[in-house]
């Protein structure tokens, strides 16, 4: 398997980011944000991918980072497995950062509603979306080129991603969207070499918890974001917690359960591809990919239902796919 790193981002309760300290964890100020990230965050030179992922509601820090490293297995695994699907991917080495936040309610209407609140504080009035803007500006600006030399034709670079889950993908929504109305925020303003991917290359949106028409009346930026890939959203009819307590929390279904509904631009609709079978790139080339994971998310207990279903190897399928059609 390629080598994988997982780095850690803490976030308090008003989005601002957490430094340890010899007394405890302390915010960073706003404009010690980037000395911050070049003294903690330096990609290695061998990544060819780096990642962003934001974990969604009821998870603790511990189990957030046992999620990400079973994604990145299950990726390296599929990519082990099936690299003639990825013939782009030569090698696949991603870097991933880990951005956690307090996420933990009493699993009932009101500690849905409760963090379903604070998500949305810490996303719109708090700190959460210049930080995560500035930690992918400063990704964008410092990520090298891979290790390894290019083959079959494709471009220099290491290549940025973002991935939600849950309420997760509200923090990165706003922070590429807060990117739009502030340019030098991912070096808009800095000339590229020759041969650069340019900004975020592709957005994973597992889940999301979000009513449908978010993206027409909520995230209407991402049209002129600093996106280069699409924004691909999977949903599953065994979402209880996007089905049964987002009806009843908004009054309407989220997306991770009915799936993207109204969008700036048009909306492709396709199912979840098994692991065998190859994305087109047909498939994804649309500004917003609404995917049915219903045959595929179906587990889970209790009342959030499937939920956190999202941990499988068709996810990585999926996100192996959006790296190869990014090159």
């Amino acid at each position: 398997m390629s080598p994988a790193t997982v780095q850690l981002v803490d976030l308090d309760l008003d989005g601002r980011l957490l430094a340890p300290t010899p007394r405890g964890p302390r915010p960073v100020p706003g404009d010690r944000l980037l000395d911050h990230f070049t003294q903690e965050l330096t990609a290695p030179g061998w990544a060819t991918d780096l990642l962003v992922y934001v974990h969604g509601w009821q998870t603790s820090p511990d189990s957030s980072l046992t999620a990400v490293r079973h994604l990145l297995e299950l990726a390296a695994r599929q990519h082990e497995d099936r690299p003639e699907l990825y013939p782009a991917l030569r090698p696949w080495q991603p870097w991933t950062v880990l951005i956690r936040w307090p996420s933990r309610s009493l699993p009932s209407l009101g500690g849905y509603r409760r963090i379903r609140d604070r998500a949305h504080a810490m996303s719109t009035r708090g700190h959460a979306p210049r930080v995560i803007g500035q930690l992918l500006g400063y990704l964008d600006l410092t990520r090298p080129g891979p290790a390894a030399p290019a083959v079959l034709g494709t471009r220099d670079g290491t290549y940025l991603h973002v991935i939600g889950h849950s309420f997760g993908c509200r923090f990165v929504c706003e922070a590429v969207q807060w990117a739009a109305d502030e340019p030098p925020t991912l070096g808009w303003s800095t000339p590229r070499p020759p041969g650069r991917p340019f900004t975020v290359d592709s957005m994973l949106l597992l889940q999301m918890a979000a009513p449908r028409d978010a993206f027409a009346t909520t995230f209407t930026a991402l049209g002129t974001a600093p996106l280069h890939g699409p924004v691909v959203a999977t949903y599953s009819q065994h979402d209880r917690a996007n089905g049964f307590w987002h009806l009843r929390a908004e009054k309407r279904a989220g997306i991770g359960y009915a799936g993207i509904g109204t969008a700036p631009a048009p909306v492709s609709g396709i199912l979840m591809h098994d692991t065998g079978t190859a994305y087109p790139v047909a498939d994804l080339d649309h500004r917003f990919v609404s995917v049915d994971a219903s045959k595929v998310f179906t587990h889970g207990s209790g009342l959030a239902g499937a939920h956190s279903d999202h941990l499988r190897p068709e996810t990585a399928h999926l996100l192996l796919s959006l790296a190869n059609h990014s090159r």
